[in-house]
């Protein structure tokens, strides 16, 4: 029997651990059986500051971060909507990441605002960037807003179970071929 995929969750925000990590948490549960789970939590990981040199001068933490992200069989990357899009420390991090550490893995998207009303602003942009790697993202993201949660955890039923959804969409494109998903990227042909 196959072991199972590893699962990195990526927490893409600069803040203390708060709503979206429990989030990522309750997402971890329930993936617990399906898959081996990493939570790469960006406020508790420190990631120099992208300058552009290659990724073995940068500090260790940088390079564990990266590591884990192209280690996993699949990602979920969470981000809060920060000025209608997802925070620097998750562009820094994917900015110092290589193409092949996500080319042709399965992603999906996380997101969490104050309201309905922006629920596009971190879904839209970072899809561009993941299609820019490659990487196979899922059709449908999982938007969040204070009102799923209660004393700081994840108390929606819905929300619950888009995560558990999301979880295991991915857990399942995991076990896909990444060698028929599609032609390189044009990002992995002039870099």
């Amino acid at each position: 029997m196959a072991a199972p995929p590893r699962l990195a969750m990526l927490v893409g925000a600069a803040t203390p651990p708060g709503r979206l990590s429990a989030a990522i948490a309750f997402a971890a549960q329930s993936a617990k059986e399906a898959a081996a789970v990493d939570i790469l939590n960006l406020a508790e990981t420190r990631v120099d500051t992208c300058d552009g040199r290659p990724l073995d001068r940068y500090g260790a933490g940088t390079r564990d971060a990266v590591a884990r992200i192209a280690g996993a069989a699949a990602v979920l990357i969470a981000a809060p909507v920060y000025r209608a899009t997802y925070p620097g420390v998750l562009k820094n991090l994917l900015d110092i990441t290589p193409v092949e550490a996500l080319q042709a893995k399965p992603v999906g998207i996380v997101a969490m605002g104050g309201s309905a009303h922006h629920y596009l602003g971190v879904d839209s942009q970072l899809r561009l960037v993941l299609g820019w790697f490659g990487a196979l993202v899922a059709p449908t993201a999982v938007y969040l807003t204070g009102a799923d949660f209660k004393d700081g955890q994840l108390a929606s039923e819905t929300a619950r179970q888009d995560l558990a959804a999301l979880t295991a969409t991915l857990v399942n494109l995991a076990r896909l071929d990444p060698a028929g998903l599609g032609p390189t990227p044009l990002a992995a042909r002039y870099t």
